[in-house]
């Protein structure tokens, strides 16, 4: 038997981690098993559905690297096949028209809530065999079970069970004439193959009702696992106030999809103690049983370090194409300065987040306005002007700007003044950068290249000289 799964979220919204953690959850089963993956809209809601959502949640699992073997298939184009089995449910008997007001249902629902009673239709026109206009509103409900038990054996959770009696005559297709989710996902299931349904424990719920549907149409049924929710680090629901809770957002928060999909996956499911998973190990690791039944708190500081971690060992191209991104999102244009894929190796020991390193590189770039304040305050002493001449004169004469004649150039002025190299590195660093911190002066000027180096150590000479001038005699 081929394994097949499916994500299918309601595009009412982004894509949030919780549905991430989901999709990512059924992409590693079927690739476990080599089976297949499938997408699928859940636009039934139309109402709330918005093209918006579903181009960012297409974006997002594309981002994430979750790509789909089949789809995407959208419920708003397969009502005519869902009508089709809803009339022939009807003529089987198998399910029934309702014509009860929404006065009438309020009513019921109101008397139940005094008696004490949980609220569910009453099967009033189960077995109604009144007349009706033609032109009298009704909905279409399933004949579900009356009495027994309906179960199944959650891969995460074990055995789970509910009365039949518990559970309503479900609408199946509204007064309006479209049917309604938890009909559509049965049919669409039975349609697509799919073998195993890995979703979010808020629909436990959903899963008795949908299972006497599968059985009533002689439809296989699929195995069901459902992954608790994700909980902020204050062990309350996730949501805004914890941070980012969109997937694209932490796209924009410079964070790799590598790692968000990583800190993911950690997220109740693991193996043994390891934190960091390549894909495929992930993919050959990954069980259903081996997913926590508790709910994950989410760690934006852990997620951090998985990033850092990343940032370090992926190949630095892999890393430069997500960087670009941010550097034309900041506006930085990087046809005047080094390789992305060198500026990663320059900066990925020294920044958490790809936005970071797009933030403190934008020097290497384009000419900054100012010095930081408090670096200059510290570094910019009565002898950086004789420091930085006599290093621009050293650099002036390398022919062969890298990194260890650069160095060169610069450390033997230290040595000539008989100062430490920090009154000598650093007013070349505020004058190649503008900023107190940056990696070491060598691979940053040789990136910054010779003349623009050149032509920013004599700026700042011209500046500490004015500023020099400027200043009131004692």
């Amino acid at each position: 038997m081929e394994i097949r799964t499916r994500f299918a979220p309601s595009p009412t919204g982004y894509l949030h981690v919780g549905g991430a953690r989901t999709a990512l959850y059924s992409w590693l089963y079927a690739k476990h098993n080599n089976g297949k993956f499938v997408l699928r809209i859940e636009d039934t809601d139309r109402e709330r559905s918005t093209q918006p959502a579903i181009d960012a949640i297409i974006e997002s699992m594309k981002w994430t690297g979750l790509n789909w073997d089949e789809g995407p298939f959208y419920q708003t184009k397969r009502f005519d096949r869902y009508n089709q089995v809803i009339d022939e449910m009807l003529e089987k008997g198998l399910a029934y028209k309702c014509y009860c007001t929404k006065e009438r249902l309020e009513e019921v629902r109101e008397e139940q809530q005094r008696a004490g009673v949980k609220p569910r239709y009453d099967g009033h026109c189960r077995e109604d065999h009144s007349e009706h206009s033609p032109d009298e509103p009704y909905c279409i409900r399933f004949k579900n079970p009356k009495t027994g038990k309906v179960g199944f054996h959650d891969k995460i959770r074990g055995y789970i069970e509910f009365d039949n009696e518990e559970l309503d005559d479900l609408v199946i297709r509204r007064t309006d004439g479209t049917p309604t989710y938890n009909f559509c996902v049965v049919i669409d299931d039975w349609d697509m193959g799919i073998t195993h349904v890995i979703r979010g424990e808020d629909h436990i719920n959903n899963t008795p009702r949908q299972i006497n549907i599968y059985k009533a149409l002689g439809a296989p049924v699929p195995e069901f696992a459902h992954v608790s929710m994700i909980l902020g680090d204050d062990g309350t629901k996730l949501s805004k106030r914890h941070g980012a809770v969109s997937v694209m957002q932490y796209r924009d928060d410079g964070y790799l999809p590598e790692a968000l999909i990583n800190y993911l996956v950690r997220l109740g499911w693991g193996h043994g103690n390891q934190e960091i998973f390549t894909l495929d190990e992930m993919i050959e690791y990954f069980s259903l049983e081996a997913i926590s039944k508790s709910a994950s708190a989410f760690n934006t500081e852990k997620l951090l370090w998985v990033n850092s971690q990343y940032m370090k060992s992926l190949p630095p191209e892999r890393v430069a194409e997500e960087l670009k991104w941010h550097m034309d999102n900041q506006k930085i244009d990087i046809s005047k300065g080094p390789s992305l894929t060198d500026l990663v190796l320059a900066q990925r020991e020294r920044c958490k987040t790809l936005k970071e390193m797009a933030e403190v590189s934008r020097y290497f770039y384009e000419e900054y306005e100012d010095y930081e304040p408090k670096a200059a305050k510290k570094w910019f002493k009565d002898n950086s002007v004789e420091a930085l001449e006599r290093s621009m004169a050293n650099l002036v004469n390398v022919t062969d700007w890298d990194v260890e004649n650069i160095e060169k150039a610069f450390k033997s002025v230290a040595e000539d003044m008989q100062v430490g190299l920090g009154k000598v590195g650093m007013p070349l660093r505020l004058a190649i950068t503008g900023c107190g911190v940056s990696p070491e002066m060598g691979i940053t000027m040789k990136l910054v290249g010779k003349e623009r180096s050149i032509s920013r150590i004599q700026k700042t000479i011209t500046y500490l000289k004015a500023k020099k001038a400027e200043a009131p005699s004692a």
